[in-house]
C-alpha cells in the first residue's frame, strides 16, 4: 500500500484549506490540504523520519517554503503527527495518509510566509476559521473525502490538540455496506450491484433533512446478503419514499422488497414507470403507491434547500436527475460515469436526447455532480468532455456513412481493438448515432 502525507497549517483559530482544480483526475474539486505521496527517495534518505522528510519535500515542491528554515526563524513553533487515514478497501487505489499539524506562531509571522501555490493543481486557497470550515461543510458547500469530515469536526472541537486522531472510515463490512457523505446531507451508500463492469456498485443515496421527508434513491443490491447489509445500514433513517432514477435493473433490484419491508411508497417519472411495467411486469407496482414527479417538481429538501427533478433522458427514457436549486450539486444518475462509460443504444435510449441532456446540465452548471457509478466530481468538466467525445464519435460515423460504409465496417473502423464481449454495446451506440443522423442531422439539435 502506498503512503502519503498532508500538512494542516494552523494559525490561531484558522486553518489553511485548498480546493483542487476541477480538471484533475484524482478528486477534482475536492477541498483538501497540501501534500502528496511518499517517494522511495524519502524512505532511503529520511530513515526513521521518512514521513517528516516526505512532508518537508512536498511542502517545498508545492508551496515553495522550507519548513526547517521557518522553524529555525521561529515562524513555525511545532510540527506534530496528528492523524492517519487508510483508504477503505472498496477503493482500488489505496493509501495510508498521514496528517501533520504545522503551527504558525501568530498572524504577524504568517504575513512573512510567502506561500506559492501551483495554480495548475489548486483552484484557490483560503484560511478558514475552524468553526466556519465545519459549518461550510454542514451547509453542503464543501466536497471532501471521508477523513476530512472527522478532521473538520476534531479541529472545531480543539484546534490545538496534539492527541492522535483515528480518521479512518468505520463500518462493519460483514453487516453493512460502506457509506460516505462527500457533501453534508448527501449520504452515499455503496452496495455491490449487478451493474456493468468495470463498475461493481450502484450508488444508493439517502436524501432529506432530519425530521423531514427522506427518500432513498436507486436501492439495487446484487443479492439477498447485500440487501440485508443495505437494510442494516439505512436503519437510522425514517425513509418515506423509494425514488428510482430510471428503469435499468441495476437501479431498482430489491427495491420492491425494501419498500415492502419499510412500508413505504415509490416515486419516479412517468416514463420510468412505463418502462418498468413494459420490461418486467404490468403488475410490478400493484402492491405499492406510486407518485410521479415531472420536470421541475420539488422532490425533497437538503440543508433546508429545495431539491428538484431535472429530466436527463438519452441513456434511458424518462431518466431523472436531482438538483439542489442553489447550485450546490446535482445527482445525474447514468448521464455519465466515473467508472467506465455509458451506453446509448437500445430500447429507451436516444442519442439526440442524450446530447440535449448533457448540454442542459452544462448550462445549469452545478458545483458538484454525482453519478450513479463512481465518485462525486467538482464542476461539469466530465459532462463537457463526454459531450465533446460523443460529437466527435458522431462525426466519425457521419464520415463513414458518406463513404458508403455499412454498420459492420463502421464498427471495424471506429472500434478496431474493442474486445468481442463489448461489441454488442458498441454496435448499439453506432445504431443510435445512425438514427440521430438520419432523423435530425449532426450536432446538438
Amino acid at each position: 500500500m502506498k503512503q502519503s502525507v498532508s500538512a494542516i497549517f494552523i494559525c490561531g483559530e484558522k486553518v489553511l484549506f485548498m480546493k483542487r482544480q476541477n480538471y484533475l483526475r484524482a478528486f477534482p474539486g475536492y477541498t483538501s490540504f497540501p501534500g502528496g505521496k511518499v517517494d522511495k527517495e524519502d524512505i532511503s534518505e529520511g530513515g526513521d523520519n521518512y514521513l517528516e522528510y516526505a512532508l518537508k519535500r512536498e511542502i517545498k515542491e508545492e508551496l515553495n517554503i522550507d519548513l526547517d528554515d521557518l522553524q529555525a526563524s521561529g515562524h513555525i513553533i511545532d510540527i506534530a503527527k496528528y492523524s492517519l487515514a487508510v483508504t477503505p478497501d472498496f477503493n482500488p487505489h489505496r493509501f495510508e495518509n498521514y496528517y501533520f499539524k504545522i503551527f504558525i506562531k501568530d498572524e504577524a509571522h504568517l504575513e512573512d510566509i510567502k506561500f506559492e501555490f501551483d495554480q495548475g493543481e489548486i483552484a484557490y486557497t483560503k484560511w478558514f476559521n475552524c468553526h466556519e470550515a465545519f459549518e461550510s461543510y454542514k451547509q453542503g458547500q464543501m466536497l471532501v473525502v471521508p477523513p476530512m469530515i472527522t478532521i473538520l469536526e476534531d479541529l472545531d472541537r480543539d484546534i490545538a490538540s496534539l492527541d492522535f486522531l483515528d480518521a479512518n472510515l468505520k463500518y462493519d463490512s460483514k453487516k453493512c455496506v460502506p457509506m460516505i457523505e462527500p457533501l453534508f446531507g448527501l449520504r452515499q451508500y455503496m452496495p455491490l450491484s449487478n451493474t456493468f463492469p468495470p463498475a461493481n456498485r450502484t450508488n444508493c443515496f439517502v436524501l432529506g433533512d432530519d425530521g423531514h421527508k427522506k427518500i432513498i434513491i436507486d436501492p439495487s443490491p446484487k443479492n439477498s446478503d447485500e440487501y440485508e447489509k443495505l437494510l442494516n445500514s439505512i436503519g437510522e433513517h425514517d425513509i418515506s419514499e423509494v425514488f428510482l432514477t430510471h428503469h435499468h435493473p441495476d437501479h431498482h433490484e430489491y427495491s420492491r422488497r425494501l419498500a415492502k419491508e419499510l412500508g413505504i411508497s415509490f416515486s419516479m417519472s412517468k416514463g420510468t414507470y412505463d418502462h418498468l411495467l413494459e420490461d418486467f411486469d404490468k403488475d410490478y407496482f400493484n402492491e405499492f403507491d406510486v407518485k410521479f414527479y415531472q420536470d421541475g417538481d420539488i422532490v425533497v429538501k437538503s440543508c433546508g434547500v429545495d431539491v428538484k427533478l431535472i429530466t436527463t433522458g438519452g441513456h434511458a427514457f424518462g431518466q431523472s436527475s436531482l438538483y439542489r436549486v442553489d447550485g450546490a450539486w446535482m445527482i445525474v444518475s447514468d448521464l455519465i460515469q466515473t467508472v467506465g462509460t455509458v451506453t446509448i443504444g437500445g430500447k429507451g435510449s436516444c442519442m439526440r436526447e442524450y446530447f440535449q441532456s448533457l448540454q442542459n446540465v452544462i448550462d445549469i452548471d452545478p458545483q458538484v455532480i454525482m453519478p450513479s457509478h463512481g465518485i462525486c466530481l467538482g464542476g461539469t468538466l466530465k459532462i463537457k468532455k463526454t459531450l465533446e467525445h460523443r460529437l466527435e464519435r458522431e462525426e466519425q460515423v457521419r464520415k463513414c456513412v458518406s463513404e458508403g460504409k455499412e454498420i459492420e465496417e463502421i464498427f471495424n473502423e471506429i472500434y478496431p481493438d474493442l474486445p468481442e464481449r463489448l461489441k454488442s454495446y458498441a454496435m448499439a451506440t453506432i445504431t443510435s448515432h445512425l438514427e440521430k443522423l438520419r432523423d435530425f442531422g449532426p450536432g446538438i439539435c
